[in-house]
């Protein structure tokens, strides 16, 4: 099988770090850390470029102008200039808090944010943690991400945080049952739960979205929900609770929130690329990771797009509707794609 760039560049990386060090353990090591660090730089350009293009997506849609001071007309400078200004803002923390825990949340909230892209293949062979299980490992790491907005809003000593605390622990405990159960529907057509075996099964067939379109619609609504995107937002309902766990957090500890918020958007369109749309797989007159990188950003424009159209729910309208409505919609799903496979297999 011919190799991708990536993982063409990994082997010639991997050959060349040998003749300094030659020690098997070594060279898997700086290239581990090497692809921790490549993963972390493409999260904060992500954050970065998604900013200014959220706020052009919203000024296209609402009739305004969006930035347009800093960085000549088009304003692309902007990102550059929140990241000055939230480095230099003031870090308080609030009297009778809980100073570790307070201190820890949003630290510990960008970890699993970050770890999950470990297991995504960008292309043929590029993976940082190829394993049979990716599935399971990926939203066992993502499960945790629920326990540093409740350490946040509780530590903050604020009725508010602490409310939105936990809020937050419902919206996202509600709405990753669904999500988990879209999904399986894909599990069972492929028989696996590697990531390489999705993405090589829709390259050999069809794409997952035309088989499994119930399933996509359930699983893009409840990535919304999971990633506390409008309308599902109640994370941080400025009418009501301020702004959530985040109230107490300033300067670079309130960036860290903010940043695991896209990195969780670019997660959740990932996914979808993988098991709805083919992953890297498509024509070959570009390379695999370009598909995929178009794909994901497909998904994160059409996740602005519902920010700027949709309006925020009601949190009984929230919950009632990812128990009573996608909850049994997704067992419904997962019960007619096994009678399918019967079907299919009886013929």
């Amino acid at each position: 099988m011919e190799l991708s760039l990536p993982a063409s560049i990994a082997l010639f990386l991997r050959a060349h770090i040998y003749t300094l060090l030659p020690d098997p353990f070594v060279v898997d090591l700086a290239l581990t850390l090497l692809g921790i660090a490549v993963l972390l730089g493409i999260i904060s350009m992500a954050a970065i470029v998604f900013t200014y293009t959220e706020r052009k997506i919203c000024a296209f849609i609402q009739g305004r102008l969006g930035p347009n001071r800093v960085g000549g007309r088009f304003g692309l400078l902007q990102p550059i200039a929140d990241m000055l200004k939230l480095m230099s803002k003031e870090d308080i923390m609030p009297q009778g808090a809980d100073r570790v825990v307070w201190a820890l949340s949003p630290a510990l909230l960008f970890v699993p944010a970050a770890l999950t892209y470990a297991f995504f293949p960008f292309d043929a062979g590029a993976v940082l943690a190829d394993v049979n299980v990716g599935v399971f490992l990926l939203f066992a790491v993502s499960g945790q991400a629920v326990l540093p907005f409740l350490m946040g809003g509780y530590a903050s000593n604020n009725k508010y945080s602490f409310i939105g605390g936990m809020r937050i622990v419902g919206q996202m405990l509600s709405y990753e049952a669904p999500l988990l159960l879209s999904l399986l529907g894909v599990i069972m057509l492929t028989g696996s739960m590697r990531f390489e075996d999705i993405v090589q099964m829709q390259a050999n067939t069809v794409w997952f979205i035309f088989l499994q379109p119930f399933a996509f619609v359930i699983f893009l609504i409840a990535a919304v929900a999971e990633t506390n995107r409008t309308p599902f937002d109640l994370v941080e309902g400025e009418s009501e609770i301020i702004a959530g766990p985040f109230t107490e957090y300033s300067g670079m500890r309130w960036a860290l929130f903010f940043l695991a918020e896209y990195a969780n958007l670019l997660t959740a369109a990932i996914l979808a690329a993988t098991f709805f749309l083919g992953g890297y797989s498509g024509p070959s007159f570009l390379p695999g990771f370009v598909w995929f990188a178009l794909k994901a950003v497909l998904m994160v424009l059409l996740i602005m797009w519902f920010r700027w159209t949709f309006p925020r729910t009601r949190v009984d309208q929230m919950l009632t509707f990812g128990w009573k409505v996608l909850v049994p919609l997704s067992i419904l799903n997962v019960f007619l794609t096994g009678i399918g496979m019967y079907l299919v297999s009886m013929v």
